[in-house]
């Protein structure tokens, strides 16, 4: 059946393999890019194959108010069995900024009769259900910018009644059309806001090796640590190398040249974090995480057939080549990120 250039999400349950080996990693978002391809058809599957779509992307499942409450500055005197939990319900700020603001770290032991600073700002209420990506779309700020605000760290799932200080709005309140306009989102976005909150005592649900898409209100156990090494995605000819080009521009992965349905192949064992195309810069794009912050990404691929919280192991076929996003010929872009930051994949592939 005629299938649409990267939907949302593509499961086949099946995948023929083609015979020969091809393949490129394009240009990441800063390197310089050709103009968009028009809008192409992808490849017809035999009539054996059944695709199960996913109607929408994890961060729109739940939609979020703009319902930010003010907090202005105090200093708050602990009382008997106060947590920073219940002091950030009573005050309105964020337990991870008050223990930001009064130098606290892990387990944040406080004594009653202590003196805590409560900062002052904005501070989103998050509902069971909300990702960071939906909250920062609500506002039209940068969710990396709530990240950094707020001291989040790996693995990034909220929970429900936790509040996140937001950046400053600026002099005039945005309207709706203006923050829809203002946002965008990448692939560091996706890693870490794109899972939604968890209701008190929820567990993160477990991968699973079957192409069957988790509920979008599920967050995903990321895999504990990696231990393996690395496979080269697809087989082709190098057309842009990772690092600086030229007037400031940046590619954070690799760019191979390879034919439209060239099977491309998960460089290691892990679990997707995200398969969709959300991203129009890179079309069809694939997330696998690792586990120990190691996550790869393949981007422009034509059809995906794994889903976000589906098990794969090294040289599984997660989908196959094409040229969907700003390129203009068949072209996989494959990154390798290590703690969020791009790294050279040429220094963790075999040589080829």
């Amino acid at each position: 059946m005629p299938q649409r250039a990267c939907s949302t999400v593509r499961l086949a349950i099946a995948l023929v393999v083609v015979a020969s080996l091809g393949a490129c990693i394009p240009p990441s978002a800063d390197t310089p890019v050709s103009k968009p391809a028009p809008q192409r058809a992808a490849p017809r599957l035999p009539t054996d194959l059944v695709a199960l779509i996913e109607p929408e992307p994890v961060w729109e499942a739940r939609k979020v108010a703009p319902n930010a409450q003010q907090v202005a500055e105090s200093l708050y005197t602990v009382q008997p069995g106060d947590t920073l939990r219940s002091i950030g319900n009573r005050t309105g700020a964020g337990s991870e900024m008050l223990a930001l603001a009064n130098g606290l770290e892990a387990p944040y032991v406080i004594r009653p009769g202590q003196k805590l600073r409560v900062p002052a700002g904005r501070y989103h209420l998050v509902s069971e259900g909300e990702s960071g990506i939906a909250i920062a779309r609500a506002y039209g700020i940068a969710w990396r910018d709530i990240v950094d605000r707020n001291g989040l760290e790996d693995p990034f799932i909220l929970r429900n009644g936790q509040r996140l200080l937001l950046p400053d709005p600026g002099k005039r309140p945005q309207t709706m059309e203006e923050r829809a306009a203002a946002f965008r989102i990448d692939i560091d976005d996706i890693l870490t806001g794109g899972q939604p909150a968890l209701r008190e005592g929820e567990e993160t649900a477990r991968a699973t090796p079957t192409p069957k898409p988790l509920p979008a209100t599920a967050a995903i156990t990321e895999p504990s640590r990696f231990t393996g090494s690395f496979a080269w995605p697809i087989k082709g000819k190098v057309l842009s190398p990772f690092g600086q080009f030229g007037s400031g521009l940046r590619n954070d992965g690799l760019d191979i040249a390879v034919p439209k349905g060239t099977p491309i192949k998960a460089a290691a064992d892990g679990v997707v974090a995200y398969a969709g195309d959300e991203i129009k810069l890179f079309g069809g794009l694939v997330l696998i995480n690792h586990g120990s912050g190691w996550v790869t990404a393949y981007g422009h691929a034509d059809s995906l057939n794994v889903v976000r919280g589906q098990k794969v192991t090294r040289g599984q076929v997660i989908g196959l080549s094409g040229a969907s996003g700003f390129v203009s010929e068949p072209k996989l872009h494959f990154e390798i990120r290590r703690d969020r930051k791009p790294v050279d994949p040429l220094l963790h592939l075999p040589k080829s």
